[in-house]
């Protein structure tokens, strides 16, 4: 067996969304920082718009950051400071999308210390797999899927394929994702709306009626197979995201899941990706999250494993290697 990670305790930066809004029943950033503060590790807390690189020098300016978990009683900060992120061990990439320009710049100052300072998940490997187009290299796991602003190729898919979502590429949380039925006279309407709001192209997919009974999201860490939940929608709603309605619950793994997890798994690992979901409705892969997984709580309040231990352990081995190919012990 390989020996244990390190227990060394670290300096922990987190980029995330503001603290004071999260809910801590499912939100997977607290249990990391639940889990790390229990390691003694001490946390950094900061904005992604309190970054600033200065020559050579990318720093933050942020609050020492203690958590509970108690709802209304959360977090405590303590002496604002600015902090040079270098001299941190690991820095957590963790606000969530709209994936936009401002997110790409994150990463792209981020990528300036990774790897002495480990960023979780790898700056360049998120910047570079977007949710929703990275998963088109792997379309014989996919239901038939199309990336398009023509109106006319989304009625010519529609044809072909009857029922169709349409979701926008660099959406989240199940924010304006639509079905569209073979007899439904929005869709040219939808497709204006679309072209209007987004510059980008958008997503048209085979609407699979096996999410009735759910969406999985399957949690990998560093490549390997860690948990599953699944999202079932409420009646009437075609999202299973809990956020909108839908319903945790256990669920066993099928051999198809566990064949696309090792299908992914291997790049997974060669990208840095750490930390994964990856969103499965029947036989068919439909997302892989990287840029803010979340799932891990429920994961656990279902009696799954403890995820926020597996991914500090990931880590812990990272910059334990990191530190013997430096050279320091």
């Amino acid at each position: 067996m390989p020996p244990r990670p390190s227990s060394r305790h670290l300096r922990v930066a987190c980029q995330m969304d503001p603290i004071d809004r999260i809910d801590i029943r499912g939100d997977s950033t607290f249990a990391l920082l639940l889990e790390a503060q229990a390691r003694g590790h001490e946390l950094f807390y900061y904005l992604p718009q309190a970054l600033t690189l200065d020559g050579a020098t990318l720093r933050a300016r942020g609050e020492t950051l203690r958590v509970k978990d108690e709802a209304g009683a959360h977090y405590a900060v303590s002496n604002a400071r600015v902090e040079d992120l270098s001299t941190f061990d690991v820095v957590l990439l963790r606000q969530d999308p709209p994936f936009d320009m401002a997110y790409i710049t994150s990463t792209h100052l981020l990528e300036r210390i990774h790897p002495k300072t480990l960023v979780v998940n790898d700056p360049r490997e998120v910047r570079n797999a977007p949710e929703k187009l990275w998963v088109l290299d792997f379309q014989d796991l996919m239901p038939p899927t199309m990336v398009t602003r023509s109106l006319a190729d989304v009625q010519a898919f529609r044809e072909r394929h009857g029922d169709i979502i349409v979701k926008p590429l660099y959406g989240n949380g199940g924010a304006s994702v639509f079905r569209i039925q073979p007899g439904d006279t929005n869709l040219g309407s939808l497709v204006e709306l679309f072209q209007t709001i987004f510059r980008e192209p958008f997503m048209v997919q085979q609407y699979r009626p096996e999410v009735r009974q759910g969406d999985k999201r399957i949690i990998l860490v560093d490549g390997e197979l860690a948990g599953v939940i699944n999202r079932v929608p409420a009646a009437g709603e075609t999202r299973s995201n809990l956020h909108v309605g839908g319903t945790a619950a256990a669920v066993e793994l099928t051999a198809r899941d566990r064949e696309i997890c090792a299908r992914l798994g291997p790049e997974l690992k060669r990208r840095g990706l750490i930390f994964t979901g990856i969103d499965v409705i029947g036989d068919y892969l439909t997302e892989i999250n990287v840029t803010s997984p979340t799932g891990i709580r429920h994961i656990q309040q279902h009696g799954g494993p403890d995820i926020a231990a597996m991914i500090w352990d990931a880590i812990a081995w990272k910059v334990g290697e990191g530190r013997v190919m430096a050279g320091h012990g």
